[in-house]
């Protein structure tokens, strides 16, 4: 490398335990990472000096225990804002409209005929966007609504400016699930958001209502989502993201009413060439003794 790193890559796909993470920490002074990778206190704890994530969210890592430990910790979270938004906008769509089943009724050479009543959908002009959180993500998912001609309600801690100045209404969260028609998760997964939407939840939504998540998969209780899309509590659901990641719950491989993706919210060129920068602008300035771009935890320096 030009700035006389030696780097070795990983090249398997299965993501590395514990005790692999730790031997690695044992060799190398900085750990670029991935969500499944488990940066636990015992990773930490064994001589590594920094731990670069090549992702949003870092619910993963023990921040801190890499705080105790003096690791610094960073992430990229500016990288993939448009294409996690864009990629909940093909769940919504594709939810509203019934896009899946309608192209496998096609592919299978059922279409013989224009049937006025076939995979009747939901509008979504007009409609109430309920939104979870108002960060990067969550804000975007909100702008593109105004192109939809949607009204915007959202829930959390801190108010948003960008969301306030589109007209949206900060309401408590029992208000965003009575009102939505369309309820989006961009929370980041912590104690206080683990199976944060449960059953008493869920039972608040319209009937007519669809939830969509690209967030994290333990925001929701599955099971209390099975039941309530087989009971009719709501009306359907998009997940990119699940509880018990990759394993998907049984019962939603079933559902007509459910479109299931394999976490690929980040999977666009152009987000994947901007994360794979964001962690080497990271690298680096921590290799020169410079303040990494995105620290998450600067009392280390």
């Amino acid at each position: 490398m030009e700035r006389g790193l030696d780097v070795w890559v990983r090249e398997r796909c299965v993501p590395p335990d514990e005790d692999e993470l730790a031997g690695l920490a044992r060799e190398f002074q900085i750990l670029i990472t991935l969500l499944t990778d488990p940066v636990t206190e015992r990773v930490l704890s064994s001589g590594i000096r920094m731990v670069a994530q090549m992702a949003g969210g870092y619910d993963n890592i023990d921040l801190p225990a890499a705080t105790r430990h003096r690791v610094v910790v960073t992430n990229t979270p500016d990288a993939l804002t448009e294409s996690t938004a864009e990629l909940t906008w093909a769940l919504i769509l594709a939810v509203a409209r019934h896009i899946v089943i309608a192209d496998q009724y096609t592919r299978q050479g059922r279409f013989k005929a224009w049937d006025a009543t076939a995979f009747l959908g939901a509008e979504l002009s007009g409609k109430s966007m309920g939104i979870l959180g108002a960060g990067r993500i969550g804000t975007r998912v909100g702008e593109i609504a105004c192109a939809f001609r949607m009204s915007l309600l959202y829930y959390d801690l801190v108010p948003s400016e960008r969301l306030d100045s589109l007209g949206a209404r900060h309401v408590s969260l029992t208000e965003v699930l009575r009102e939505a028609d369309v309820l989006s998760l961009h929370l980041p997964l912590t104690p206080e958001t683990k199976a944060l939407i449960g059953e008493k939840e869920l039972r608040l939504m319209k009937p007519s209502a669809i939830i969509v998540n690209a967030a994290r998969g333990s925001i929701v209780d599955e099971d209390a989502l099975v039941k309530a899309l087989k009971e009719g509590w709501i009306a359907g659901a998009g997940f990119d993201v699940y509880e018990k990641e990759p394993k998907v719950h049984p019962d939603l491989l079933g559902m007509s009413n459910v479109v299931l993706l394999p976490h690929i919210g980040s999977a666009t060129r152009e987000a994947r060439s901007a994360m794979s920068r964001a962690v080497a602008e990271n690298v680096l300035a921590f290799v020169e003794g410079r303040r990494p771009p995105n620290i998450l935890n600067p009392e280390v320096l």
